[in-house]
């Protein structure tokens, strides 16, 4: 069950998609909403509480059949019942809605995405120590990173604190971790979550966050899987594109940089699929030119893409030129490619001048010289606001994936 404060704060953010009557009892919000603090609730008793466990787009099932995690990956979730939907809430009444895992950008269709978005224009709102900052009081959040991350670790970090919630971190478990005695990364993952509300991993390898989704019976939030996936990288792009530009269908968009190894304009690409009448420009050197799989993907989705070698032409077309770093950890020992590669395109003040008034200049960081700093003054430089959003991208994820709407 869960505590009065733990009450409020639900119908407090329950706010962002529904409005309850002011007639509603606490009592009768406590019997809706029920939080099992040790996660063991079962598929059948959900059922019996007429409580829907939705499964996850990408097919991630929330109960796993033939697995030891049936009975623990079955969270349970704070539901207060609907009784008037705002209109900005793509959900009709009585839809529940439930997150397990962030691994991959097809994870989310459009309304998932909207609905993520409005949460984190709530999460915006939230002052220190107001019922909001109490959300997740209790929950502990490890960040397992086997890579060197500033931003992504303490957004997520700030994140969790903001609400409310402790930190356990590692900044670099590839070598201080067991994993530098050969520890598998299952064992870890088994190890961990229980110390543990949710983890959120950063790793070298790609496909490294579903192999931990599938063993933990916590959240995992992928974090970057190497040249993989970044989900919520893009998801926070998403949200910074649209708050900019203020549309997300009909837009244009260049790819600029490392496109081979970016797992950033990997999972902003499948997020780009999402919408209408988007055209994607491609612009790298030849040695990390966008991989296939990502154009055969947005061919089968009907999205317009196009190569291009001309920065400059391309800057004159787009909404949103997002630019990315020469990945130099990602060549090995072919420090020669990498040199034929770094350089190539830049963001400077001539490119900034053949933008259009409303476009803007994106980049995950951290940057090197692909972007000069002379650009950083101009309105239209956008990568510091869009690390910031990361915040409340990922305030909302953290309250959805261990509180539910």
């Amino acid at each position: 069950m869960v505590s009065s404060s733990s009450i409020s704060t639900c119908s407090l953010n329950d706010s962002v998609f529904v409005r309850r009557a002011a007639a509603v009892s606490a009592n009768q919000c406590q019997q809706e909403c029920r939080y099992s603090s040790s996660r063991l609730i079962s598929k059948r008793s959900l059922l019996s509480q007429s409580i829907s466990v939705s499964t996850r787009s990408s097919g991630f099932l929330s109960i796993e059949q033939n697995t030891g995690r049936t009975s623990q990956r079955s969270k349970g979730r704070c539901h207060a019942l609907e009784l008037e939907v705002q209109k900005s809430s793509p959900f009709s009444v009585g839809e529940k809605f439930q997150l397990d895992d962030v691994i991959e950008a097809q994870q989310f269709d459009r309304d998932t995405l909207s609905a993520i978005f409005e949460v984190a224009r709530e999460m915006e709102k939230i002052e220190k120590n107001s019922p909001g900052s109490q959300i997740l009081k209790g929950y502990l959040m490890a960040t397992l990173f086997y890579e060197p991350s500033t931003r992504t670790r303490l957004s997520f970090e700030s994140a969790m604190k903001r609400l409310g919630g402790e930190v356990l971190t590692t900044e670099n478990a590839r070598e201080f971790s067991s994993a530098a005695k050969g520890e598998t990364l299952e064992d870890t993952i088994r190890t961990v979550e229980g110390y543990s509300d949710i983890i959120v991993m950063r790793h070298f390898e790609s496909g490294a966050a579903r192999r931990a989704a599938a063993t933990a019976n916590i959240p995992i939030i992928n974090a970057g899987d190497g040249p993989g996936q970044h989900p919520t990288q893009a998801l926070l792009d998403v949200y910074t594109i649209e708050r900019e530009i203020g549309k997300l269908d009909g837009i244009k968009v260049g790819l600029v940089g490392d496109l081979a190894n970016g797992r950033t304009v990997r999972s902003l690409a499948y997020l780009l699929a999402k919408y209408q009448g988007v055209k994607i420009y491609f612009v790298s050197p030849d040695v990390v030119k966008m991989k296939d799989d990502i154009k055969d993907y947005l061919s089968s989705k009907g999205v317009e893409w196009e190569e291009s070698a001309d920065l400059m032409e391309v800057a004159s077309k787009c909404d949103v030129v997002y630019q990315t770093r020469i990945q130099r950890e990602r060549f090995g020992e072919r420090t020669d490619l990498y040199e034929e590669a770094r350089g190539k395109y830049i963001v400077d003040l001539d490119v900034l001048g053949m933008m259009q008034k409303h476009a803007i200049v994106m980049h995950p960081l951290p940057r090197l010289d692909e972007i000069t700093v002379g650009v950083d003054v101009d309105p239209r430089a956008a990568y510091f606001r869009q690390a910031k959003n990361g915040l409340y991208i990922r305030m909302a994820l953290l309250k959805l994936l261990l509180v539910g709407w």
